[in-house]
């Protein structure tokens, strides 16, 4: 069967697709990321399918696109920050090495932007993100073998972090 090396979650701005593509290279695997892989299928942005036909129906691709790549994939792959929002996937995780990035809000803050094409930090863009930080941090941690902080570090610093625990 194949899996991924690694599967990077984490909220908005803890650098899942940066750290992750470093640490593809470093290891001589490729890099994947579910955001990617629903955008190319659906042929439009993200924040286009949350407008066109809405969350619900993200989700919905979400759930596919995680279960496709966990099943298909062997190198490191980044889930969206909401994908372990579904308790699907979340059981889909286990047995998985799964990493949780995590990100404090001020540093998630300076990442990521006030906005910026993220559909769910459209209105009120600070406090929802401390809202998603919050809300969903038990739950990356449910899933995750270990936890990399990322506050404060460079990218390199961070895959070394998780080479490291691979």
């Amino acid at each position: 069967m194949t899996r991924p090396v690694c599967v990077l979650v984490g909220p908005p701005g803890a650098g899942k697709s940066t750290v992750g593509q470093a640490v593809a290279a470093a290891l001589g695997v490729p890099f994947r990321d579910t955001d990617t892989d629903i955008s190319t299928a659906a042929g439009k942005p993200i924040s286009e399918i949350f407008v066109d036909e809405g969350e619900e129906h993200f989700r919905a691709l979400e759930r596919a696109a995680v279960a496709t790549a966990l099943s298909s994939f062997d190198g490191v792959l980044a889930l969206g920050g909401g994908a372990i929002l579904a308790d699907e996937t979340r059981a889909a995780l286990a047995g998985h090495t799964v990493i949780y990035l995590s990100v404090e809000l001020t540093d998630a803050v300076r990442r990521v932007g006030l906005g910026g094409g993220r559909p769910l930090l459209s209105v009120n863009p600070r406090a929802t993100l401390k809202y998603l930080l919050d809300q969903r941090r038990p739950l990356y941690e449910q899933v995750a073998r270990n936890t990399v902080v990322t506050d404060g570090r460079t990218p390199a610093e961070v895959a070394d972090e998780v080479r490291g625990l691979l």
